[in-house]
């Protein structure tokens, strides 16, 4: 498989080329901000188009990290969609193939700033979960350990013959992990912005997302 293997809070939990987090002996992959409908809502509010198509492009990855897995625990990790009116204006087709990812599959959807979870679909709807020695919640609490957030969407930018590669990125270090947004057209926030001054120790990785994902020093 794909993925970056480390450990947190004596779990083994593998970081995939994706941006979803495996964690094996649970059978269990955790997403983060998917955003469905983005380019529903931009449209419906006056902004600039984008293409139409991010829904089924990130349920398309979904499904394909599902079932090279077998993960039988999802956990939607917050702002799985881009704003309520997003999640009602979901296409019939789309509705169903998430139940169809559901089925035999405990689905979890943990509420985010965007969206308090698809109340309408199935699955249970939280604020956080722990799964002791984890919890996994949407945005990340400072000197909270054995922690699994999302919200930043952090990316980082190496240096590398001669060019800047920019990707989605795990930022890991003792305590957590603050996820990799999944969704199609997120954008992302630089490791180096102050946000994660105060949440990423000193030795923390930022381990990029792609074809081989790549861990390297947070970049600060």
């Amino acid at each position: 498989m794909n993925g970056y293997d480390f450990t947190l809070a004596g779990q083994r939990l593998v970081a995939l080329g994706s941006g979803a987090l495996y964690w094996p002996s649970k059978a269990l992959i955790c997403v983060s901000d998917l955003h469905l409908g983005k380019s529903e809502r931009r449209a419906r509010r006056g902004e600039a188009p984008l293409p139409p198509y991010e829904t089924r492009d990130t349920l398309t990855r979904l499904e394909a990290d599902l079932n090279k897995t077998g993960a039988t625990t999802v956990i939607c990790l917050g702002d799985s969609f881009d704003d309520d009116a997003a999640a009602r204006g979901l296409s019939e087709d789309d509705k169903l193939w998430i139940i169809a990812l559901q089925a035999g599959r405990r689905w979890v959807w943990i509420e985010g700033n965007h969206d308090p979870g698809p109340v309408e679909l199935g699955g249970a709807h939280l604020a956080e979960l722990p799964l002791p020695p984890l919890v996994f919640r949407h945005i990340a609490q400072p000197s909270h350990s054995g922690e699994v957030s999302g919200h930043y969407h952090p990316k980082a930018t190496i240096r590398a013959r001669g060019r800047a590669i920019t990707r989605p990125a795990f930022l890991i270090d003792g305590d957590k992990v603050v996820m990799p947004a999944y969704g199609t057209y997120t954008g992302g926030l630089h490791s180096d912005n102050a946000a994660f001054a105060g949440l990423m120790r000193a030795e923390a990785l930022a381990v990029m997302t792609g074809p081989i994902p790549h861990p390297v020093p947070m970049p600060r």
